[in-house]
């Protein structure tokens, strides 16, 4: 009987703005070493014994950065799950419990964030193999982090008796809300509580059977979204309109909190990190005798205690102390390490403003490449196109807009009204407004062009796509 690990990828991509955005938030981000946080949890679970594929739940946007990490670490999902809304992380898992019984009758599920960081692997195995034998006697279990601050961004559980299942096992007492300063000190100085980590580990039957008991309405749609649901290509599309009307809750809100038999394991040595700011961030990174962690071309005098991290070109810093600096080629994010939950506040007035930098990058992924603005103006812009080998964009038309492109790398096939032909390096055609046309990599290098647009509009959204291999309609 294999464990299944469950793997949440949702995440509004505030809190690690502007390298975190909502098109691309943390899990995606190599914050912690070379793979990304997706990636070393995929890894970490690979690493159990008898573990089934992982099953990962998404969104519809994002869908394409989940396949294409994975097939950079050459693994296969059993299942990529599709929320077309957000529903909060009780009707995901329940969602995640029925795909999974549908392959296995008895499945055991582990249930992961795939955005936070892990030191010890082998400690978070045996972690892993208590909770199991916790699940396998029916409990629904979560993992417990012992405090080691009265950290005030976490929730909190009290442990009670222990379960006499296994010796780091115990019955959980009570769960305990954000609790501001005094009660979180208040709470460590008590000795029986851990912060909640936000990990789960039961079997997928007994999840279901306490959410048919604590929240039937919440069951019946998201089973009606599975039932009708749908395979997209190497996606499974949850139904919309059974998800739509799913009531909104987390896990711990719906179930956990009011479970008949619920348990925490000491996870105690995990070197646990949710890396839910960036002076989290910082806490995790390679510091120099001054306390600086210095990633990319930066060059600093007289810097203490700071987080600088230059992502396109140079950053220098004197004479400050207990700063995160962080510069992408869009945005120049300063703050100091006391204020950087207020980072939320800064993309809420972007959002407000209708800013496109709380959502994409100027790099922009897309299943067949990715694109980069370099230059905008006055009813034009230049972007950079890379489009990897044997891949194509859509079918497509634009209204409002014509384009030029130059290839500066490999081989393209462009589709051009009627007309078909092969581009080398330093050739070049134009498309005109409202012509048909379409970009293929017949190669088997990356293809690499320049792009100049120009038109009355320019917005993304000006396209209508007739035939595409991502199954897009825009």
């Amino acid at each position: 009987m294999a464990i299944t690990p469950v793997i949440l990828c949702g995440g509004s991509g505030t809190r690690l703005w502007p390298l975190s955005r909502a098109s691309y938030p943390k899990q995606y981000l190599a914050l912690a070493g070379s793979d990304t946080l997706l990636q070393q949890t995929v890894k970490r679970v690979g690493a159990l014994d008898g573990v089934a594929a992982p099953l990962i739940i998404s969104n519809n946007e994002q869908r394409f950065l989940v396949a294409e990490q994975l097939r950079a670490i050459d693994t296969t999902a059993g299942a990529i799950v599709l929320e077309p809304v957000a529903r909060n992380t009780a009707p995901a898992v329940a969602a995640a419990a029925l795909v999974a019984l549908r392959q296995d009758a008895d499945a055991t599920l582990l249930v992961l964030p795939s955005d936070h960081a892990i030191a010890n692997e082998a400690r978070f195995l045996e972690a892993v193999r208590a909770a199991r034998t916790l699940a396998d006697d029916g409990y629904l279990v979560t993992f417990g982090i012992p405090p080691t601050s009265a950290h005030t961004g976490y929730g909190y559980i009290r442990r009670g008796a222990a379960t006499q299942v296994c010796a780091s096992g115990f019955n959980i007492d009570q769960f305990v809300e954000k609790p501001d300063a005094d009660k979180a000190a208040a709470l460590i100085a008590a000795g029986d509580c851990y912060w909640n980590s936000g990990m789960f580990m039961f079997k997928a039957s007994a999840y279901l059977d306490e959410l048919e008991r604590l929240a039937p309405a919440m069951l019946k749609q998201v089973r009606a979204a599975v039932e009708q649901g749908a395979v997209d290509i190497d996606f499974f599309r949850l139904d919309k309109a059974s998800l739509e009307a799913c009531p909104s809750d987390s896990i711990d809100y719906a179930v956990m909190e009011k479970a008949r038999r619920a348990a925490v394991v000491d996870a105690d040595g995990l070197g646990w990190n949710d890396i839910g700011s960036w002076s989290a961030v910082a806490e995790i990174a390679e510091r120099d005798e001054n306390g600086n962690s210095l990633i990319g071309d930066v060059v600093t005098h007289g810097v203490k205690n700071s987080y600088v991290r230059g992502e396109s070109r140079m950053v220098a810093a004197i004479g400050v102390e207990n700063l995160v600096i962080v510069e992408t080629p869009d945005v120049v994010l300063v703050t100091s390490k006391d204020h950087v939950q207020d980072v939320k506040r800064v993309v809420e007035t972007l959002i407000a403003e209708g800013r496109s930098e709380s959502v994409f990058h100027q790099r922009v992924f897309r299943p067949w490449g990715d694109y980069e603005g370099i230059c905008v103006g006055d009813r034009f812009q230049v972007k950079k196109i890379v489009v990897k080998p044997g891949a194509s964009l859509s079918l497509q038309m634009h209204f409002h807009r014509s384009e030029h492109w130059i290839v500066v790398k490999g081989t393209a096939r462009v589709v051009n009204g009627d007309t078909t032909t092969l581009l080398t390096e330093n050739q070049s055609t134009y498309i005109p407004l409202g012509t048909t046309h379409r970009l293929e990599n017949p190669g088997r290098v990356p293809l690499e062009l320049i792009e100049v647009q120009s038109g009355a509009y320019l917005g993304e959204d000006d396209i209508v796509r007739f035939q595409d291999d991502y199954g897009r309609t825009k």
